[in-house]
């Protein structure tokens, strides 16, 4: 009862202005809770998925870091570890006699000896290209999680879609597994392949929103559908070969300097134990050293191996663009697909253009393929 007479009090004119603060019919109010009926146990799923795949992209982000920080330290360690052991290996043959020589030769045998094997390890793991592994599979985490985000904000998820999320999510720990120990990804194969992050039923199955004010054929048209043959074409004859071509180059590079830094240092670890027996023992102890620290710090230093991850990922990015065009193509209704005008925008954008690039690009195509010609342009402008 106060507190209906406070606001009773408060319904009247204050300095000229009417009060808008309305009776109080009952205090007592409990609000119902409202059951939302859009909130089915599809949609509850969805936010469970919703939630792993953040976590997921947190996790990457981390381990990501820590094998950055793995590559500097161990890059470091091991180049002052093989300066050092040349430093004895020098100064062994200048001033060692008797015990000193001995001390002086063993060190420098040892520490060369655990430089070689701490190189068979780096190389073999390769942190550099690990840590670029685990910021790909965070990037891509993020844009599934944008992608759930606008799928719940859009309209009601079904359970086909939840199916297709849950696959995608195991696809990308399959594409970017986290152990180092069994599921390790091969960081020396025998042929550049694209990374595949995506899975195959995916392709087959077109789970896309379609927009309530859809145009005729839902955007469709038969030059747009000519526009995305050639604009598939140029990605896959230019783009697609191109980083095959450069990815098999770096994986070459990558091979002969793996063999090299712990071949030279075990050359230098032979050379400095015979310290002492001539003159050609300190040079190839000294020098093969030097070397050893040359090819490490070119090879770690310059992060070879996560150039071949960024090229294997762009290499998947443009097979994922062919086969979501191919498959887009494939679909006969065009009901049953995405919005033309809303794909033909999305495509543009992710190949760093505009619609009228984008149209020209496939006009210069179609233009090349009737001179007999090759086109000198790719369909990229991002990588």
């Amino acid at each position: 009862m106060p507190t209906k007479k406070l606001v009773e009090e408060l319904n009247i004119r204050v300095d000229g202005f009417p009060n808008t603060v309305p009776a109080v019919q009952n205090i007592n109010f409990i609000p119902t809770p409202v059951h939302d009926k859009s909130h089915n146990s599809a949609t509850t799923q969805l936010y469970a998925v919703l939630e792993a795949v953040a976590d997921s992209a947190e996790m990457h982000i981390n381990i990501g870091e820590q094998r950055d920080n793995w590559n500097t330290l161990l890059l470091n360690s091991i180049n002052m570890m093989t300066l050092t052991a040349a430093t004895m290996a020098g100064a062994a043959a200048i001033g060692g006699t008797g015990t000193s020589l001995l001390a002086l030769k063993l060190s420098s045998t040892l520490l060369y000896s655990a430089v070689a094997g701490m190189s068979l390890v780096m190389n073999k793991i390769q942190q550099s290209q690990l840590a670029e592994e685990q910021r790909n599979a965070a990037r891509l985490f993020k844009q599934l999680r944008s992608q759930i985000h606008t799928m719940l904000a859009l309209g009601t998820p079904s359970t086909e879609d939840v199916k297709d999320v849950i696959e995608r999510v195991l696809a990308l720990d399959k594409a970017y597994p986290l152990p180092l120990l069994g599921a390790m990804l091969e960081k020396f194969p025998h042929k550049f392949e694209p990374a595949v992050w995506w899975p195959s039923i995916q392709l087959q199955k077109q789970h896309k929103l379609r927009e309530r004010n859809q145009l005729e054929k839902n955007g469709w048209s038969e030059e747009l559908e000519v526009e995305m043959r050639e604009i598939m074409e140029v990605v896959k004859t230019k783009d697609s070969e191109d980083y095959e071509r450069l990815g098999n180059l770096v994986l070459k590079i990558n091979k002969i300097l793996a063999i090299s830094g712990p071949l030279l240092t075990g050359i230098a670890a032979v050379g400095s134990a015979c310290v002492g027996n001539g003159s050609w023992p300190v040079i190839v102890a000294v020098a093969a050293g030097a070397l050893a620290t040359t090819v490490n710090a070119f090879q770690h230093g310059g992060q070879v191996g996560m150039v071949f991850e960024m090229y294997r990922t762009t290499g998947g990015f443009f097979r994922l663009l062919q086969e979501t065009i191919e498959a887009t193509l494939e679909e006969r209704d065009s009901e049953k697909r995405e919005n033309g005008q809303l794909f033909e925008m999305k495509l543009a954008l992710k190949l760093g253009r505009s619609l009228s690039q984008l149209r020209d690009l496939a006009r210069k195509s179609a233009s090349s393929c009737l001179d007999g010609t090759a086109i000198d342009e790719f369909a990229s402008k991002l990588f």
